[in-house]
């Protein structure tokens, strides 16, 4: 007994999500604010959420290659370069000087700007959040400083592979002149003006395109964040004309680097967004291929044959698509077998049965991340955010995320070899995929 090295006990999987009661408000303008009073935290977070990512375009319509592109992303990122009573050093000084923050992120299809405050000092935070969210100035010079800077930035990041690749893998996948394959040349940057962002921030940053979702203390006064949220007006946008454009694949694009000595490959294929039954299936499928470090690429790309440092695969939700993507960068020589070798472990999902070793650590690490995120209020928000976005709030609570969550580990738990299989022989046919190289002809 002694000489037996001891196992430690398998961890016990979540089987069901609790979350704290998230309160559903719609204001008088017609915002809707979802708010999760946490106990025991003395931090407070506000997200707004707007439907005016880099898809839209600047006259409400769907981005297209004719239209003129940077504005929705130069308007989120200059809501805080100054307002109608601060220049952008005082907001930013202001909100140092109490310790609180904000960040930006957009994608596709949504704006979101995110304040993050002690709850002492959430007064004065929500006066700076008045500042940027209602009374952004966009000073011309704030615009013409940042236009130039992104102009330079985009410039350098496109001589990396992996952005190459990343452009050249969503024009191919979707389309040059689709919402969500454009990749406009950094020059347009120097053709956004103020009135082009003042003119978008009028049209979709209202309280009719937009939801927010609060994390607060026990002692925040959400009463002050309700009145000013209240005071949002509501947006002259139209709705996008027409319906979304179809998807245009390749099945394969080369960008040639002359003397590069690695290549980025991208692999992929368009399926469907989250809404779809088969969505946390292939969320499966993706894990087993390239969703963690013991994933079956990781084995063979980097394990056995030493091609790269990491690979990955996974679905990506979008609001009028969803699509499976591999990437990886490998040695310029390695290429063609990496790219073939990607495809071979397609191949063997759709005729070998997962062992159940393998299965049951891909379900733990699917599962473990649904823990990691759940661990603490923040990342309750994002869960929030996401299933709103795809719609599951019809309840007007907190119903529609522990229900999809409770439908996700279900899924994970029970699934099988087989439906493996099954989804492995629906949707990896490879003469449906994408191939994108970026490196030495």
């Amino acid at each position: 007994m002694g000489s037996e090295k001891l196992q430690p006990p398998r961890p016990l999987p979540p089987k069901a999500v609790e979350l704290p009661q998230v309160e559903k408000v719609v204001l008088a303008n017609g915002l809707p604010v979802y708010l999760i009073v946490t106990q025991g935290q003395e931090v407070a977070r506000v997200s707004f959420v707007w439907a005016a990512g880099s898809a839209i375009g600047l006259t409400g319509g769907f981005a297209s290659a004719a239209g003129k592109p940077f504005v929705a992303s130069s308007t989120l990122n200059l809501l805080a370069e100054g307002s109608e009573n601060l220049t952008a050093h005082e907001i930013a000084e202001r909100l140092d000087f109490v310790g609180s923050y904000f960040d930006v992120s957009m994608d596709r299809d949504y704006a979101l700007m995110t304040f993050c405050s002690l709850e002492k000092f959430f007064e004065p935070t929500l006066e700076m959040m008045a500042e940027i969210v209602l009374k952004p100035a966009f000073p011309s010079e704030e615009v013409e400083i940042y236009t130039k800077k992104r102009m330079e930035r985009l410039a350098m990041e496109r001589s990396k592979p992996a952005t190459k690749a990343r452009e050249a893998f969503s024009a191919a996948l979707f389309g040059a002149g689709h919402p969500y394959g454009i990749s406009s040349p950094e020059a347009e940057y120097m053709k956004v003006t103020r009135e082009d962002v003042a003119e978008f921030y009028k049209r979709f940053y209202g309280a009719d395109n937009c939801f927010v979702v609060c994390s607060l203390g026990a002692g925040t006064r959400k009463e002050a964040l309700l009145e000013l949220l209240g005071r949002m007006p509501v947006g002259s946008r139209e709705e996008a004309g027409g319906e979304f454009p179809a998807a245009v694949s390749e099945r394969r694009r080369m960008v040639t680097i002359e003397g590069a000595v690695q290549s980025a490959i991208r692999v992929g294929r368009i399926l469907f967004p989250r809404q779809h039954p088969d969505f946390v299936g292939m969320q499966v499928v993706a894990t087993i291929l390239g969703g963690y470090f013991g994933s079956r690429l990781v084995q063979n790309l980097r394990e056995q044959r030493g091609y790269t440092y990491g690979v990955m695969a996974a679905m990506v939700n979008l609001k009028h698509a969803g699509y499976l993507a591999i990437a990886t960068e490998v040695a310029a020589e390695a290429t063609n077998d990496a790219t073939e070798q990607i495809f071979n472990e397609m191949e063997r999902l759709k005729t070998e049965p997962v062992g159940d070793d393998e299965l049951e650590n891909v379900k733990r690490s699917m599962l473990g991340e649904v823990a990691r995120i759940l661990d603490g209020p923040f990342g309750i928000v994002d869960v929030v955010i996401e299933n709103i976005q795809v719609g599951r709030n019809a309840d007007g609570g907190c119903g529609y995320a522990i229900n999809y969550l409770n439908e996700f580990i279900k899924e994970v738990e029970t699934i099988t070899p087989a439906r493996i299989i099954e989804l492995a022989r629906k949707y990896l046919d490879r003469e449906k995929f994408t191939t994108v190289v970026v490196g030495k002809a």
